[in-house]
């Protein structure tokens, strides 16, 4: 093969017309394979983005850190230049590329997983080994490679933040607090699980995400948990359930989750942090009777009609969400539970 050139076994394909390939590529070939484009050009004249290089590091460290259980998608890139194909056989699609090294090869998806690339394997050069799959589209001009980015780009849709953390099993906590809805009768079958919204007909009551956040709040941390912390919270949110009328009359099914989502403020993710607040506070200053302290609960108002309520988290009667009004409503009920 000629020396001044890339080259990569590949299986040929096509689309839309247009002969495409995909090769594997070595990590450490990536580090060396790509270029972008000067940053100071106008964005009307560049076929990629500009590397926003605070995403680098966390991708960087998520290949170091998993060097033998990490897993990335395929880049995709574009060659400014002929793609020779060799074919095994006469009509066969699975061959070799060779792409001059003169040409430009632009990333059209994947930039900040090849930069990441490029910076892990100064830290530990074995990552360079590992291969990546790249696919190969020739000849783009400016316009196509442009309309390549869009298209790319246009139906990604991001994980809901509730998948994300019933999926993410290298984050501890998320996998407790996965683990733990199991565990609170309240949440067990009534925790949507994927989306981060809750459709008025739903029989779900409460959103993994909102569970996650909230809880956070309990001991103020969410790394590091020991096993008496991990109790800690399952029992908060168990002495919380019984403590709290409408969610009681749940656990029964005398009351269906809509209903309290339409009339209480407690069926809201909002007050769900509010309460976990308040727990903190009660923790913290009463480490030996919090639980007792938490029968309070039991004489809050907690109708949307409460006119305690106005203001903080509901504004012009709706729920609303800042920070000053939670915050605001975990007095309210620290001052019930005898907090303060």
């Amino acid at each position: 093969m000629a020396i001044n050139t890339h080259n990569f076994e590949a299986i040929r394909g096509s689309q839309a017309s247009c002969d495409f390939y995909i090769a594997m590529c070595t990590l450490k070939s990536i580090a060396k394979l790509f270029t972008f484009k000067d940053a100071d050009i106008p964005a009307e004249h560049r076929a990629q983005r500009v590397l926003r290089k605070s995403r680098i590091p966390k991708i960087r460290d998520y290949l170091l850190k998993n060097p033998q259980d990490y897993t990335f998608s395929s880049i995709t890139a574009s060659v400014d230049g002929k793609i020779n194909f060799n074919p095994v056989a006469k009509g066969s699609n699975v061959g070799t590329i060779v792409i001059s090294q003169d040409a430009a090869i632009l990333i059209n998806d994947g930039q900040h997983r090849a930069a990441a690339i490029r910076e892990a394997i100064e830290e530990n050069p074995d990552l360079g080994r590992d291969q990546i799959s790249v696919v190969f589209f020739e000849d783009l001009n400016l316009e196509k490679s442009q309309q390549m980015f869009a298209d790319l780009n246009k139906h990604a849709i991001k994980p809901t933040k509730s998948l994300g953390i019933l999926y993410d099993r290298r984050n501890d906590f998320a996998t407790f607090v996965v683990d733990m809805i199991r565990d609170v009768p309240v949440f067990r079958g009534r925790t949507e699980m994927e989306k981060t919204s809750i459709s008025n007909r739903s029989t779900k009551f409460f959103t993994l995400s909102g569970i996650e956040i909230a809880t956070r709040n309990i001991l103020g941390k969410d790394k590091n948990l020991s096993s008496k912390d991990k109790m800690i919270i399952t029992d908060f949110w168990n002495v919380t359930t019984k403590n709290i009328p409408e969610w009681n009359l749940l656990l029964e099914n005398k009351v269906t989750p809509a209903e309290l989502r339409k009339n209480y403020v407690h069926a809201n993710t909002n007050m769900l942090e509010s309460i976990t607040l308040a727990g903190y506070l009660l923790i913290k200053k009463y480490p030996k009777n919090w639980k007792q302290k938490l029968a309070g609960l039991q004489e809050i108002d907690w109708s949307r009609t409460n006119p305690e309520w106005d203001g903080k988290i509901i504004i012009r009667g709706k729920m609303t969400k800042t920070k000053a009004g939670m915050n605001k409503a975990a007095d309210i009920i620290t001052k019930h539970c005898g907090g303060i």
